[in-house]
């Protein structure tokens, strides 16, 4: 017999998990292949409408993703993707994600004109017809249907050509993608005379990653890969100076007509640089001295490679990519306007309107401690409820007075910030 309750307890909550965890895997096999399916669309609107278009379907070799945990949990981001098996009409599949379409529709441009973006996702590979649904975040939200498309994955129009081969390398490993975060670096800017300071940056952007916690507890829970892609040119586009490089992520600074901004709209080809390797997380390393970078949730990460602040932004960058960190900050120049409504609940982790603060992170607050906090010395350590976040100074409020997504500092994630990577953390690897 068992001595106590507390060993019983221990043994059924082992058996819950083994059986949900033999559940989650037996899902995977029965629905899916070890192989990725990417999904190509032009996402085209304004600031008051948005379209998706199918591109192309693309079978790819490797799926980087966990087998366990099939279904999000999160609900981030402002949209979805939904994979359903045709025949039982299950859900199999799901993600949220993010987008820069609607980082664009939120800039001034996009009142005065129509634009397309380039976009992808991707999913396990299918072993049945599924139904694929993209939906979208409402202004009261919820998800709203914006795209249906059946899928036969025998389809002879599937695309199934090899993707462009590049030398990869291990850069940190530690073991079956499957139980793992996988991040790609793939480098920009770099020549094939610069191959040896490809591998130094590379090793050292590793290094940086596990210079901050929660990241450094949770070493052994990720893999990083990094594909020696080459470019033509070194550097970027800095369109500020005139100056244009042949590289081959198509990396530019001023993105949005904001200097410090670095990202790329050609995402067709880092998608086929990644497929070089399993991956969870795309992160774009630029061969560039100035100050800048970018990320969208769960579609990539960017930043240059030689400021002195490139830890700090690294860092910063992956909790918006991989986290669903929003930014906290409200005293630097943007170019979104009304980015975060004030009327519902932020989905990002570590802001709140007070619309529903239930959901975020009063069970990790004193009861004692003021709604809102006040910024003062006495509270510099405090969870709290801090007005100013979101690129706003009133009505958006942030968990600390001081967090690696508000200020350049390294090692620097509030509680939070912390709680909510080792949520994302977990979920990849458990």
């Amino acid at each position: 017999m068992y001595k106590n309750m507390s060993t019983l307890k221990m043994l059924f909550l082992l058996i819950i998990g083994f059986n949900f965890q033999l559940f989650g895997q037996n899902n995977f096999d029965k629905f899916f292949t070890s192989a990725t399916l990417r999904f190509d669309y032009n996402h085209v609107g304004d600031f008051k409408s948005e379209y998706f278009y199918p591109v192309q379907l693309k079978k790819e070799p490797f799926w980087g993703g966990t087998k366990i945990n099939l279904i999000d949990e999160f609900n981030y981001g402002e949209y979805r993707i939904m994979i359903y098996d045709s025949a039982s009409n299950q859900l199999i599949y799901s993600k949220g994600f993010s987008s820069l379409f609607y980082e664009w529709k939120t800039t001034n441009e996009a009142k005065a004109e129509t634009k397309s973006f380039y976009e992808t996702q991707i999913i396990p590979f299918p072993k049945q017809t599924i139904i694929l649904e993209i939906q979208t975040r409402n202004k009261k939200d919820s998800f709203e249907l914006s795209l249906k498309k059946y899928i036969n994955p025998t389809s002879r129009f599937i695309v199934n050509e090899n993707p462009q081969k590049f030398n990869s390398i291990k850069v940190h490993y530690s073991g079956n993608s499957a139980e793992k975060v996988d991040i790609v670096f793939i480098p920009d800017g770099y020549t094939k005379d610069e191959l040896k300071k490809l591998r130094d940056d590379m090793n050292r952007f590793s290094g940086y990653l596990f210079n901050s916690s929660p990241y450094k507890e949770n070493k052994d829970k990720f893999n990083i890969w990094a594909v020696e892609a080459i470019s033509e040119e070194s550097g970027t586009d800095l369109p500020d100076e005139k100056i244009w490089k042949n590289t081959i992520a198509n990396s530019s600074f001023s993105t949005f007509d904001s200097e410090r901004y670095l990202m790329t709209y050609d995402i067709k080809t880092v998608r086929d640089i990644a497929a070089n390797v399993p991956y969870d997380q795309i992160y774009i390393i630029v061969n560039s001295k100035k100050y800048g970078g970018g990320a969208i949730y769960n579609y990539y990460n960017c930043c240059s490679a030689d400021n002195e602040l490139s830890e700090f932004v690294f860092i910063h960058e992956f909790g918006h990519g991989f986290a669903g960190l929003a930014d906290e900050y409200y005293d630097s120049q943007v170019s979104f306007t009304d980015f975060f409504s004030q009327d519902i609940e932020p989905w990002s982790p570590n802001l709140t309107t007070l619309k529903n603060f239930d959901s975020k992170w009063k069970n990790m607050m004193d009861k004692n401690t003021a709604i809102p906090t006040p910024a003062d010395n006495k509270n510099y350590n405090i969870i709290g409820v801090y007005e100013g976040g979101g690129y706003v100074s009133k009505g958006v409020y942030r968990p600390y007075i001081n967090c690696s997504m508000h200020t350049a500092i390294v090692d620097g994630f509030c509680p939070v910030c912390k709680s909510a990577i080792q949520k994302m953390i977990d979920f990849y690897t458990k």
